[in-house]
């Protein structure tokens, strides 16, 4: 199918996409109409039809870019620059993470073979990212896919399953607690030290950093706990005119199936236990509505944070990596 705009891009189908009455296909997926296309091009044609590309994203909450010639971090960088969206900075970030170059950083750092939770990027402050680059510079051998899913959806569903559970969380919003250490512990996917998540070695520095996220902290001799919220748990989507699941509740925070570290901890607002039962059944809803495409080496996935859930599977064969960019 080939776009009435930007004759660089065409539609392309990948069987793993899913479409909606709406007229939503999830994730759109566009590559170069030509074989011979050079990363020159594909920036110019960025910037050039950069509100058409926007206008994509609004409607259908991911792009993945497929089939141009984005080899290196630096490449990557320079795509993500051609947008021109202003960076958002990973302050208070739960997740180990390294810079590359320019607005380029690892993805999480915990082992690959690690599932990663569904969420929304940095749901715990107040002006989380909008729009988040993820690029796959070595695909893997197998498994390590991010799938992703619609917000709204989950909303949906959760509503019809549990409207009580969901009433309450619309009225009380979430408190998220967490123990934070003095180093990183890469080993877990939340494992980020209050030092790397508030960029300062400097106790009264981070604590001003914390207030101004909404986050208060109560220091111990080696750790300091972590408490932001009460926040609200579902977002409206003005552009859809929706509402969205704007959360971290997506699986037991509680018991033996807890989807979290040991550290971490999810309530309601008002100090309400999160029901086991409606989060079993809210993964379950997940795992069935959520798209997972295959990595392939050059792919760019561009994903509306206020609209789109993500989360990452084990890797069962490596290598595999996979770079990312945070925009306001």
């Amino acid at each position: 199918m080939e776009m009435a705009t930007g004759r660089l891009f065409q539609e392309i189908q990948l069987p793993e996409q899913k479409s909606y009455d709406d007229g939503i296909i999830f994730p759109l997926v566009l590559s170069p109409n030509t074989a011979q296309v050079k990363l020159c091009a594909f920036k110019e044609a960025i910037r050039d039809h950069k509100p058409w590309l926007e206008s994509l994203l609004h409607k259908n909450g991911a792009i993945l870019f497929r089939g141009f010639p984005v080899i290196s971090p630096s490449d990557f960088n320079d795509v993500v620059e051609a947008f021109g969206f202003p960076e958002s900075l990973y302050v208070g970030g739960r997740a180990s993470r390294t810079k590359v170059i320019g607005r380029i950083y690892t993805a999480n750092e915990c082992p690959p073979e690690m599932r990663i939770p569904f969420h929304h990027e940095m749901t715990y402050v107040p002006d989380s990212p909008s729009k988040l680059f993820f690029f796959c510079e070595e695909e893997p051998g197998s498994g390590g896919e991010t799938p992703i899913v619609l917000s709204h959806i989950i909303y949906e569903k959760m509503k019809e399953t549990h409207p009580d559970f969901v009433s309450r969380l619309e009225e009380h919003g979430v408190t998220y607690i967490m123990m934070m250490s003095n180093d990183d512990h890469p080993s877990s996917f939340t494992g980020s030290s209050w030092k790397s998540a508030y960029m300062t070695d400097d106790k009264k520095v981070a604590q001003q950093r914390a207030a101004k996220l909404g986050t208060k902290l109560e220091w111990t001799e080696n750790a300091v706990k972590t408490i932001t919220g009460p926040l609200p748990a579902i977002r409206f989507d003005k552009g859809g005119e929706r509402k969205t699941w704007f959360n971290n509740l997506t699986g037991p925070v509680n018991g033996e199936d807890k989807i979290y570290d040991k550290d971490i901890f999810i309530e309601l607002g008002n100090g309400e236990v999160v029901p086991e039962e409606a989060m079993r059944d809210c993964l379950k809803i997940l795992e069935e509505e959520c798209v997972s495409i295959p990595w392939k080496n050059g792919d760019i996935m561009l994903v509306n944070n206020l609209m789109v859930l993500h989360s990452r599977m084990p890797l069962l064969k490596p290598p595999r990596r996979i770079l990312a960019s945070l925009c306001k």
